[in-house]
């Protein structure tokens, strides 16, 4: 169901009194995408409550019609970390004591600026954009990292960075994996 949370649009499914809730954040494709739907509606079949909120307001990227990076630099992960912010404490004021939260290519810089404050507990990242080493190194959260083994953003070399940067951080979880395509098609479906 598609309800207000946060004063954004947003994708809602799962136990309404769950205390555990996961925040997804799309790619440049925006929050109507099926496929990020579905996975919202896994995480939920384990007891979350999941969201994934329209954080490009209805604007997603679409092929052909402008240069992507034209696209990018007019949505920024300042404004939608701000936003998102505001998703977590309208989660939080419903009696959610527990938050992670996903991203998805473009969406993982916004979960990486999340993952170095207080607001979520853990953090995935998935095929990641826009993510640096300095990003990996404030870190407070536990963290999985999956990138695809043929990935020019995220490249193994730079997952390997990440993985030396986590290693010492005693105090934080930390997963990090490099999928075949095939392996990241099986599990969170064909792109």
């Amino acid at each position: 169901m598609v309800d207000d949370l946060g004063g954004l649009k947003a994708y809602i499914a799962g136990p309404s009194d769950s205390k555990l809730a996961i925040l997804l954040v799309s790619d440049v494709f925006g929050y109507e995408v099926p496929n990020l739907r579905c996975v919202s509606d896994k995480v939920t079949a384990a007891g979350f409550f999941g969201i994934v909120p329209d954080f490009l307001y209805g604007d997603p990227y679409v092929p052909y019609q402008k240069p992507i990076k034209t696209w990018i630099e007019s949505h920024g992960p300042d404004k939608v970390f701000e936003d998102a912010k505001l998703v977590i404490e309208a989660l939080k004021n419903k009696g959610v004591s527990a938050i992670g939260a996903a991203g998805f290519c473009w969406g993982a810089k916004v979960v990486a600026e999340l993952a170095k404050s207080d607001n979520i507990k853990s953090a995935v990242m998935l095929h990641l954009s826009f993510v640096t080493v300095d990003d990996i190194k404030e870190v407070k959260c536990h963290i999985a990292i999956l990138g695809a083994e043929i990935d020019e953003s995220s490249p193994p070399e730079l997952l390997k960075q990440f993985e030396e940067i986590l290693s010492p951080k005693s105090e934080v979880g930390k997963f990090l994996k490099d999928l075949s395509c095939h392996s990241f098609c099986m599990l969170f479906g064909d792109p």
